[in-house]
């Protein structure tokens, strides 16, 4: 129980393993709520992105080029000083606080300090990250306890805490499994000890590296070879090792790693209240999706167009909406404004997409045209050229938009076209920059999606000319057209102009990809 305290108060939270959908709902409401967020190197970027704006974030992992962590003194002393300022502080560890992440340490400090704390249980590695690579820990036929330890033989250097190995040997020895963490650099010693103990040496043992992750890599091995193999295949930290019968069932039961999209890592630049589909779609196929808007709508400059529209909106023959966002912000400025819904009756709907068909008709209104093909030009020859000359129409959409349209209405006969704009479309604020700016750099990223070209414009904004190494995924034509102006390397593009045509188009390229990469590798020998 933690000590009353006029301070503010620390929240000790689990991150998880690494996938930044794993966290919990607990956690996830304590870092949107959090004043100042404390993290740690292997917490995840979108995990971050989380943060409210204005939070502030202190990075509490591994220095550039520094060989360990920021001093846990020193960490100490940050929570208690943010606390102790009134301010609501999350510190963010991956995986759980209180498994091998000091979580016990920090939370004395502050009992000491007179400060109040929180623990809050995250997914820890030792268990999620097998499960992700198909290794139970448990089996009925194979095993019936787990130890989980942690195999750093350098914070051992007391004698009551040295691992006992031979014990734990004879303990598990075809009756249960050995989890260790942290132990990559030590893992030969580790085994050595294990065998030496009177562990069979045919024992099955597997090494998970990046686990839950778009890098996550595994090899499935016996007790005596993991090492080689584990060089062989180049593994390095931070890697979770498994020993025991059930590490044999990952060959049999791996999952993640045969996922469509799984190893890729994918950047949604979609504004954050429309993100979510795009995000869910492609994590449901094994993507690791990073959230980093570089839109977000906003009231436009002035009303006053849209608001002379809205009081003589029984004039109009058409209103045309573009977006479903358009649609939110013409119906929201009715309600502001007090009007009657009812004066839109003169006035037929037209919308672009069946995303923005689907708004209008959430608000209990009839679409009477939409395009085939989800793009403005394709509008005219749903209006038909009759319906169109001598209209006058009314486009409520994003102060910043192509003309196109209205030139093309005003060419068919349009007797008059009101743009009026609803909202604005900025670049927002980014949080925790230089997570972004260290996978840029790092080239960990392998696709960037985009479904506007203001989307493209801000992205290069924000990423700079390093932005435009990665590869691109549109959403259609015009969106290209703005993408490959700005140098990118358009690889994906979708047939149909919607986020369910994008998904696909994703899935495909990658599909394709590795079938293309299978026919190319040499045939074995028979």
């Amino acid at each position: 129980m933690s000590i009353p305290s006029k301070s503010g108060r620390v929240f000790l939270v689990g991150a998880g393993p690494g996938a930044p959908d794993l966290i919990t709902i607990r956690g996830a409401e304590l870092i949107r709520s959090a004043d100042v967020i404390v993290y740690d190197n292997l917490v995840a970027y979108a995990t971050l992105r989380l943060a409210r704006d204005g939070a502030e974030l202190i990075y509490a992992g591994k220095k550039g080029g520094a060989s360990g962590n920021v001093p846990q003194t020193e960490i100490n002393r940050i929570l208690i000083e943010q606390a102790q300022r009134g301010r609501r502080v999350v510190r963010l560890k991956g995986g759980d606080p209180f498994i091998f992440g000091r979580g016990g340490e920090e939370a004395e400090a502050l009992r000491a300090a007179g400060i109040e704390y929180e623990i809050v249980p995250g997914v820890t590695s030792a268990i999620a990250v097998p499960a992700f690579a198909g290794i139970p820990l448990t089996h009925r036929e194979h095993g019936s306890f787990v130890t989980i330890l942690t195999g750093h033989l350098d914070r051992f250097k007391d004698a009551k805490a040295a691992i006992p190995w031979t014990d734990l040997a004879r303990a598990a020895d075809g009756r249960g499994t050995i989890v260790m963490l942290m132990g990559t650099a030590q893992l030969r010693d580790n085994l050595d000890h294990l065998v030496k103990g009177g562990m069979a040496e045919s024992t099955p043992a597997s090494a998970i590296q990046w686990g839950t992750t778009a890098s996550q890599r595994s090899v499935v091995g016996t007790l005596v070879n993991l090492a080689d193999e584990v060089e062989r295949a180049r593994l390095g930290a931070p890697a979770v090792v498994v020993v025991g019968e059930c590490a044999a069932l990952g060959n049999q039961l791996i999952w993640y790693e045969r996922m469509p999209l799984f190893g890729r890592r994918i950047i949604v630049t979609r504004a954050a209240e429309d993100a979510s589909g795009l995000i869910e779609r492609l994590r449901a196929m094994g993507g690791e999706v990073i959230g980093v808007p570089v839109i977000e709508a906003a009231p436009p400059p002035s009303y006053a167009v849209l608001d002379k529209a809205i009081g003589e909106v029984g004039a109009f023959d058409w209103i045309i909406f573009t977006s479903a966002k358009g649609v939110d912000a013409f119906m929201q400025r009715i309600k502001t404004l007090r009007c009657d819904i009812r004066e839109l009756g003169k006035a037929a709907i037209a919308a672009i997409g069946p995303a923005t068909a689907a708004r209008v008709e959430d608000y209990a209104l009839t679409v009477a045209a939409m395009p085939s093909e989800y793009r403005a030009e394709r509008l005219i020859d749903a209006l038909t050229p009759e319906r169109i000359k001598g209209a006058r129409i009314l486009i409520p959409r994003a102060k910043a938009a192509r003309e196109v349209l209205q030139q093309m209405l005003r060419e068919a006969g349009a007797q008059e076209v009101v743009i009026a704009p609803a909202y604005s479309t900025i670049r927002p604020e980014a949080v925790a920059r230089e997570h972004l700016r260290g996978m840029i750099e790092s080239a960990e990223i392998d696709l960037v999606t985009f479904t506007s070209p203001s989307t493209v414009t801000n992205w290069i904004e924000l990423a700079g000319e390093a932005g435009k190494r990665f590869k691109a995924a549109v959403i259609g034509p015009i969106t290209a057209e703005a993408a490959r102006a700005q140098g990118l390397d358009v690889v994906v593009e979708a047939e149909t102009y919607t986020v369910d045509g994008l998904v696909a188009a994703i899935e495909k390229h990658y599909i394709e990809g590795k079938m293309n990469a299978a026919r190319s590798e040499p045939s074995s020998p028979q």
